[in-house]
């Protein structure tokens, strides 16, 4: 019998990467709802204006609020082991050992060798939305001046790159130690020929993802440039920067002490326990 090639396929396969129950694929999400829902203290908060970043330093055992200020705004979020910027999010892995798009219960795990959760999402407003699949997106990565000129011929200084190098320079960073992102509230995938595609963020004043602090770490934001990324940035439909503009808005920040009963028998996650034999990886020096 032939082979039917001309019938699209969709795939029920399980997740390639797994672990057992109560292993570190499935947190203790009673825990996680205890910490959400416990009394908080307000110890920062601020405003991220349009077209710009901003790094900060978060405690481990901390709740991080990302919310929408005053209409749909897409944010790039980078983070660091703030003793250790060595260590950062890896969202590639990420994308494997959790979903394309984020929310409540995912976490956020760091490079090689290191390899442990960094942080895990507590709260999600538009977990319920129709598109929630892919809000939230892993996929792409933040935009930069350098695929802007090669697509469109011009410079522009405040791509979310640009935004995050700048944010960090203070810490002790550079622009080779941005890496890629979080789409915060970004409604993105791919569509019916695989191609990657962007979309109007559906968030609203008051829409919030937040996130638990495993680690201590440094944060880094940037408002992307794009706004609710609703006008295309490149191609023959593309908006000028001055229109998109018009579609761009400040995100939010909060960060909270959590109650120390709400993390009773918690600690932070230690870095994975295989350590590489000195970094040789199993391989043996031979003297002749």
């Amino acid at each position: 019998m032939t082979e039917d090639r001309s019938t699209p396929r969709s795939y029920e396969q399980p997740a390639a990467y797994q672990s057992l129950p109560g292993g570190p694929l499935d947190p203790d999400r009673r825990f996680y709802a205890g910490v959400a829902s416990a009394d908080r203290t307000l110890t920062q908060e601020f405003e991220i204006p349009v077209r710009s970043g901003q790094a900060w330093e978060v405690k481990a055992g901390s709740i991080v609020r990302i919310h929408a200020v005053e209409g749909p705004q897409v944010g790039d979020l980078n983070l660091w082991n703030l003793h250790n910027p060595r260590e950062h999010f890896w969202a590639a892995r990420t994308r494997q050992l959790q979903r394309a798009s984020m929310t409540t219960y995912d976490r956020f795990w760091s490079t090689l060798p290191y390899l442990r959760p960094m942080a895990t999402v507590i709260g999600d407003s538009l977990a319920e939305h129709p598109d929630a699949e892919v809000i939230h997106d892993l996929l792409g990565t933040r935009c930069d001046p350098y695929v802007n000129r090669m697509l469109s011929g011009e410079d522009f200084d405040q791509h979310c790159h640009s935004n995050l190098t700048r944010a960090v320079l203070d810490h002790g960073l550079t622009e080779s130690d941005i890496h890629d992102v979080l789409n915060v509230f970004q409604f993105a995938g791919l569509n019916e020929k695989r191609e990657y595609f962007m979309d109007t963020c559906p968030t609203q004043p008051g829409d919030f993802f937040e996130f638990f602090a495993e680690i201590d770490l440094l944060c880094a934001l940037s408002t992307c440039p794009g706004g609710d990324l609703s006008m295309h940035m490149w191609g023959p439909e593309a908006a000028s920067p001055e229109e998109q503009l018009e579609h761009c808005h400040p995100l939010g920040v909060q960060v909270f002490s959590v109650a120390e009963d709400a993390l009773r028998g918690w600690t932070p996650p230690e870095p994975a326990a295989y350590r590489g034999r000195n970094g040789r990886h199993g391989l043996e020096l031979h003297s002749s």
